[in-house]
């Protein structure tokens, strides 16, 4: 039988356990540490491409590297894009480019991704990346904000229902935005995912627990996705426990 000492030794190192897998940057919601680590060990870094290891360490060394997509993640995407034999595609939020890296791999050599961030500065940081890995020329790159480069492709009729696949990994205020014009680019059969839709796990939290500003500013905003996501008749969705929470809709109409 355990000693009263011991007991509160399991039971601090349980509450620290906790403790660390709550910290904002965990890309996993997950109960365990242990479980998760055991994917990444088991499932993920042994088969990541080495130009995603790659891209994933520098990324890692990057002071907001809190942007960036999961290992499981980048997996999971470039997994997906092959299974739905994807070849033209948008990204909106780029960061260093680690799911851009994913996408470029999954796609055939003539696959084309849009890709839009208002930083090109950190999009610059994986583009080396990307060039040795032999996929850049896959890329357009837009900078500036994602509704008005979405707002000129709509202009264009050309483009309804032209893309295979968009992922979207920008401004949570923006979702329900974004979806309402890439409902329109993305073809009837196509695929949108959303990142970070169970948003650090604060969409279950009551309203007075303890979170992080950004967290509790952007909480609504997921929220209020997930609501009109469920709701929207002219898709099929699949919300998945994947890094932070992604949700795939599949345009049925």
């Amino acid at each position: 039988m355990a000693t009263a000492e011991q007991q509160q030794n399991e039971s601090v190192e349980k509450n620290e356990g906790q403790s660390r897998h709550q910290e904002v940057g965990h890309k996993s919601l997950l109960q365990s540490d242990a479980l998760y680590q055991y994917i990444l060990e088991t499932s993920v870094y042994p088969r990541e491409p080495e130009s995603m290891k790659e891209l994933r360490e520098i990324t890692a060394r990057h002071p907001w590297n809190i942007m960036t997509t999961s290992a499981d993640g980048g997996q999971f995407l470039n997994l997906l894009l092959k299974l739905i034999g994807a070849r033209k595609t948008i990204e909106i939020g780029v960061f260093t480019g680690y799911s851009l890296l994913a996408t470029a791999l999954a796609l055939p050599d003539d696959g084309k991704i849009l890709a839009m961030d208002i930083n090109r500065e950190n999009f610059e940081i994986g583009l080396p990346v990307m060039e040795k890995a032999g996929v850049a020329h896959k890329v357009d790159f837009r900078e500036g904000p994602g509704l008005p480069l979405l707002d000129q492709l709509l202009e264009d009729e050309k483009n309804l229902g032209s893309f295979d696949f968009a992922f979207v990994d920008a401004d949570k205020d923006n979702y329900i935005n974004y979806h309402k014009r890439l409902i329109e680019l993305v073809k009837v059969g196509g695929v949108i995912g959303y990142d970070n839709t169970l948003w650090n796990g604060s969409v279950v939290a009551p309203p007075d627990a303890p979170m992080r500003k950004y967290v509790r500013y952007y909480r609504d905003f997921v929220l209020e996705l997930n609501k009109a996501l469920a709701a929207d008749p002219r898709i099929e969705i699949c919300q998945l426990p994947v890094g932070d929470g992604i949700t795939l809709c599949r345009r049925i109409i």
